[in-house]
């Protein structure tokens, strides 16, 4: 393992993991357009060879898919990776809250007892392994106590199926309860130079309980790589072609924000995706930066902006570009 990555603890628990961590959303294919499986063994072999070792999925990253792609990948490599993965949305049993329909199939919000157990076993064979280093629940359910569902979570942390244990997608009420009811040691959330809502919300709460937090959407679904030029058009299932986010307008801004971060770019010899990452590791309680990537270019590209340090200087002059350049962005 590279020893100039970054390295932090997953709360209080004993798992401790690269910063930037490698994030299989697209590697699942749905909403991304499809994936191509050997590209995507490719790219997770080249973050674990340039130190990444933190690796997220989902069950519900294309209905399986993405765990399936990722166990093939880490088969002989356990050792070198930690593992975090999800519970909570549910296509086998009905049981829950409707939340969306995937494939043909409707899938439902279930954090019960019956429905956690049931999806780790299926998780543990997906990714070939026999626990799971960080369990988080994916999206809350209205139908169960969130007290029951922390409860199940501790009852298999005791077994050694898991180790750690976070939650997605929370409400400041609902990390809350999660607190009360027992330990917390990571919630996963949307953040990045674009979404900053959690700072005001849910980072106070985190930071009062050494909780680690996880950023999704790091990038914001690679808008903020500068890479996505303002003629570019999506096609297929791909989620980035209704987005506002993704209008002419919104891809000019960040056009104008690359320019004007671009000296900084250049002092650390990187690309604005690696910049913006470093940015977002420097943020006050964002503890892990999950990026995605399909190929190996993309994972050495993400892996690189785990070993740049920004100095304070620099950190300024970048949040006078945000607040320059990235004010009243399309929704």
């Amino acid at each position: 393992m590279s020893s100039r990555q970054i390295q932090r603890r997953i709360g209080r628990s004993d798992v401790s993991a690269s910063a930037v961590g490698l994030g299989t959303w697209a590697i699942g294919g749905w909403m991304w357009g499809g994936t191509d499986e050997q590209a995507s063994i490719r790219a997770i072999d080249a973050s674990i060879d340039a130190g990444i070792s933190l690796i997220d999925t989902a069950p519900a990253y294309g209905l399986g898919r993405s765990e399936e792609i990722v166990g093939k990948a880490i088969k002989g490599k356990r050792d070198k990776v930690v593992i975090a993965t999800k519970c909570g949305l549910n296509w086998h049993s009905g049981k829950g809250n409707h939340f969306f329909d995937q494939d043909g199939k409707p899938v439902h919000r279930y954090l019960g007892t019956d429905g956690i157990a049931y999806e780790l076993e299926q998780s543990l064979r997906r990714l070939g392994t026999d626990h799971i280093d960080l369990y988080i629940t994916h999206w809350q359910d209205p139908t169960t106590p969130i007290a029951e569902t922390v409860a199940v979570l501790e009852k298999l942390k005791a077994q050694g199926k898991i180790r750690a244990i976070g939650a997605s997608n929370v409400s400041s009420q609902d990390l809350q309860h999660y607190v009360d009811a027992g330990q917390l040691d990571a919630i996963q959330e949307r953040y990045s130079m674009i979404d900053r809502e959690i700072e005001d919300s849910l980072l106070p709460i985190t930071r009062r309980n050494d909780i680690a937090t996880l950023s999704y959407s790091s990038l914001a679904l690679g808008l903020l790589t500068g890479a996505i030029d303002p003629t570019r058009e999506f096609t297929g299932d791909d989620q980035r072609k209704d987005n506002p986010r993704f209008s002419a307008a919104n891809r000019q801004k960040v056009a104008r924000l690359k320019q004007a971060i671009a000296p900084i770019a250049e002092q650390h010899s990187a690309s604005m995706a690696q910049i913006v990452i470093a940015w977002t590791l420097a943020q006050r309680g964002i503890t892990f930066a999950l990026c995605g990537a399909r190929n190996a270019e993309q994972a050495l590209e993400n892996a690189r902006a785990g070993e740049i340090a920004l100095e304070a200087g620099e950190l300024a002059a970048i949040d006078a570009a945000i607040a320059a350049h990235l004010v009243a962005m399309d929704a």
